[in-house]
């Protein structure tokens, strides 16, 4: 047995993707699809392609960074352009947001895949998310999509590790997830709720905030940052206020960012 047991998960993540012979990762840019990716090259060459979809819910900054980033694996991103917004389901927002909109993604890449040959489709859930509610994974599974990471045990401080090792540029970068994910639970997801919600992100990110969530809440801006950013933020209120306000929020709450697993492990 190894001393490290992480050599043990990573050879075994290398391993699960040798035997699929091909695989089109569904990527987003965010650390965890793009361990995986950068795993599946590794084990699979040119028969591990990236697969990202152009929504209204991924920031054109994100979009950039994870097209950018891909090209530096060798990769030829495909984009996929999906139509979660055209289905009512999605836009309720209604607690299963993330079912529609993973069932619509899925449903776009299994089919690029199918028609060129690819025999499996791969996310880049990892062992930290079973320990939240994902309907987006009941998605992957009616649609039979691997979850290589998950499944050789990966955590996300593995995820960081590999990438730390591979000198790949996005070993820190902060979690995040789709602009959607800022709107509160029944409210309505439009394509000028995304918008909004993305500009506010974009205008806080440029005074220095690297971890950033702005939950839309009408007038209220709820500004969630990481615990070593808390304090700068609590100072820069005014100022956070002053940016946000022409976008329509009378008003900056903050608060700070916690992962589910953090939750869990709060007292």
């Amino acid at each position: 047995m190894s001393a490290d047991p992480y050599r043990e998960r990573e050879s075994a993540l290398l391993a699960s993707l040798r035997e699929l012979g091909d695989v089109a990762v569904a990527y987003s840019g965010g650390v965890d699809s793009s361990v995986l990716l950068c795993a599946a090259r590794e084990a699979l060459g040119e028969r591990a392609v990236a697969l990202i979809a152009d929504s209204p819910s991924l920031a054109r900054s994100e979009l950039a960074d994870a097209l950018d980033f891909a090209r530096q694996l060798g990769c030829d991103p495909v984009v996929v352009a999906t139509d979660e917004l055209d289905d009512p389901r999605y836009r309720a927002n209604a607690g299963d947001r993330c079912y529609y909109c993973k069932s619509t993604l899925f449903r776009a890449m299994a089919g690029w895949a199918r028609e060129r040959g690819f025999a499996h489709l791969a996310f880049g859930e990892i062992v930290d998310d079973l320990v939240d509610d994902r309907p987006g994974a009941r998605a992957a599974r009616e649609f039979r999509v691997h979850a290589p990471l998950s499944q050789a045990g990966f955590t996300k401080e593995d995820v960081r590790r590999f990438a730390r090792e591979r000198g790949l540029s996005v070993s820190e970068k902060p979690s995040s997830a789709c602009l959607a994910s800022r709107l509160p639970i029944g409210t309505a997801v439009t394509r000028e709720r995304l918008a909004r919600v993305e500009a506010a992100e974009a205008l806080v990110k440029a005074l220095g905030f690297s971890q950033v969530r702005v939950r839309d809440r009408g007038e209220v801006a709820g500004f969630e940052t990481s615990a070593p950013e808390f304090e700068r933020a609590q100072a820069l209120r005014s100022e956070l206020e002053r940016s946000l306000a022409p976008l329509g929020f009378a008003r900056v709450e903050l608060s700070i960012y916690r992962t589910a697993a953090e939750r869990l492990a709060l007292p």
